[in-house]
């Protein structure tokens, strides 16, 4: 009984194909600028959450931040979980 090559070539030259495309896409992109000015807001957030509302809007944010570590004393890392949010409603 012969084996079916041909569908079977034809299915990985397509998943080659769409390999090669993601690859060459993920090549091609720049890495994003980072604004050092909204990096320092988000460190001078404290810790724990706010939230006001005055007639302009409601704005709050979020800080969450803890170390992580597998053992008392052993390797661990720390997740900085940072958030702002502004809603603003207007009359047009």
């Amino acid at each position: 009984m012969a084996l079916p090559l041909v569908p079977t070539a034809l299915t990985a030259a397509r998943y080659a194909a769409v390999g090669i495309a993601a690859y060459s896409m993920w090549r091609a992109q720049t890495q994003p600028r980072r604004d050092q000015r909204a990096e320092d807001v988000l460190d001078d957030l404290p810790e724990g959450t706010t939230f006001q509302h005055d007639a302009e809007g409601a704005h709050g944010t979020v800080r969450w931040k803890r170390t992580v570590r597998a053992m008392k004393n052993g390797p661990g890392f720390e997740i900085d979980l940072t958030a702002l949010g502004r809603l603003r409603v207007r009359k047009v």
